[in-house]
């Protein structure tokens, strides 16, 4: 695994955010209002942002000011994305790559959800149900679970 930024994000207390590419309207919305509370001191939130709810979520996230692990499911950025480059010079952003593969396939995205849900304190899941590829998880960690109203950053 290779690390870029503040290794320090590892000791904080880890929300691992996992969104389905499905998601009901009335979802979407609680989604960003959570992201864009204030951050608890020593809280951060852990993800692939990957999906288009967990890239909005991203977005939010980081005007929010939350420090953020992304955990990514291909090799490293070669260069930074702009929009990062503010939370990274803040020590507000780790990214982590969780393989060498040039670009993300099913089986790398599942190791690196694998790996959130493992490495974070609490998972937050939204747009999940049986026929999602993220059930196996969520039967799997659904003692470390969450709702969405009773999870603050």
């Amino acid at each position: 695994m290779e690390m870029t930024g503040n290794q320090q994000l590892l000791s904080y207390t880890k929300t691992g955010f996992l969104a389905s590419s499905h998601i009901d309207v009335s979802d979407v919305m609680a989604c960003y209002e959570w992201a864009s509370r204030k951050p608890e001191p020593g809280c951060c939130v852990m993800s692939g942002f990957s999906s288009k709810m967990e890239r909005d979520v991203l977005h939010f996230l980081l005007r929010a000011h939350t420090p953020v692990i992304w955990v990514l499911a291909r090799r490293p950025y070669k260069e930074l994305p702009q929009d990062l480059q503010e939370a990274m010079d803040e020590n507000r952003l780790l990214i982590i790559s969780s393989t060498e593969a040039q670009r993300q396939t099913k089986n790398s995205a599942y190791k690196r959800n694998e790996y959130i849900a493992e490495t974070a304190d609490k998972l937050l899941f939204t747009g999940v149900n049986e026929d999602s590829s993220l059930y196996p998880l969520y039967n799997k960690y659904i003692k470390k679970t969450v709702r969405l109203k009773d999870v603050n950053v």
